[in-house]
Parts: C-alpha cells; sequence; structure tokens
C-alpha cells in the first residue's frame, strides 16, 4: 500500500475531514450525546449528515466537531435552537473576516505594487 493508492475500507479518506465516516450510534457515542441531540441538530440545519445506500445517517470529522460546539452550548443552558443559530453566526462571521482580511491583502498588494 502506498500514499499514491491508498487501499482499505475507506480508500484514503483516513485525511478527510468531509469524509461521513462515522454512524449516528458512533458519532453520539464520541460526543457523549444522544442520537435524539443529533437529530435535533440536523432538523435545525446545523449539519446535515450524508445518508448511506440503506438511507442511515453518516457523519464527518468536521460535522462532530460543529455538533461538539452545540453540545458545550447546550450544556452551558443554551436551548438548542439558539445554540445552532450561535454556531452559524459565528461561522458568517468568520468567514467574512477571512473574506476582509484576503481584500486588505489585495489592496496592500495593490498599492505597493502602484507605489514602485
Amino acid at each position: 500500500m502506498t500514499a499514491e493508492n491508498p487501499t482499505g475500507p475507506l480508500g484514503g479518506h483516513l485525511d478527510d475531514d468531509d469524509y461521513p465516516a462515522y454512524t449516528m450510534g458512533r458519532a453520539a457515542e464520541m460526543l457523549g450525546t444522544t442520537q435524539g441531540f443529533l437529530r435535533a441538530i440536523g432538523e435545525a440545519r446545523l449539519i446535515t449528515p450524508l445518508r448511506s445506500e440503506g438511507g442511515h445517517r453518516r457523519y464527518s470529522r468536521y460535522q462532530l466537531r460543529i455538533a461538539a460546539r452545540a453540545r458545550e452550548l447546550v450544556d452551558q443552558g443554551t436551548p438548542i435552537e439558539a445554540a445552532c443559530r450561535i454556531i452559524i453566526l459565528e461561522d458568517q462571521l468568520e468567514e467574512a473576516q477571512r473574506i476582509n482580511a484576503e481584500y486588505r491583502r489585495a489592496a496592500e498588494s495593490a498599492h505597493t505594487t502602484a507605489a514602485t
């Protein structure tokens, strides 16, 4: 087995944060929560698990990190709907800050190029 041609059940997806590798039961176990909690954050559209051919929910590591953040907020007393909204807004803010930083770098680069 080589890095260029991985084999095995995951077919080279071990480092893929978006690969839906975890069943609902395993995801709930890893997060220390219930399957109902995972269903609730799915219904709130915080995460949308992929479905296996048999229709079972499958979660990625990225989705588990989001679910873990929701669990933290809920454990602190935040209602689940509010926790999901907070996480969505945090994500939108992070994206806006990233875009602003890109614009700033581009403007600085254009300014530097024009000055020389």
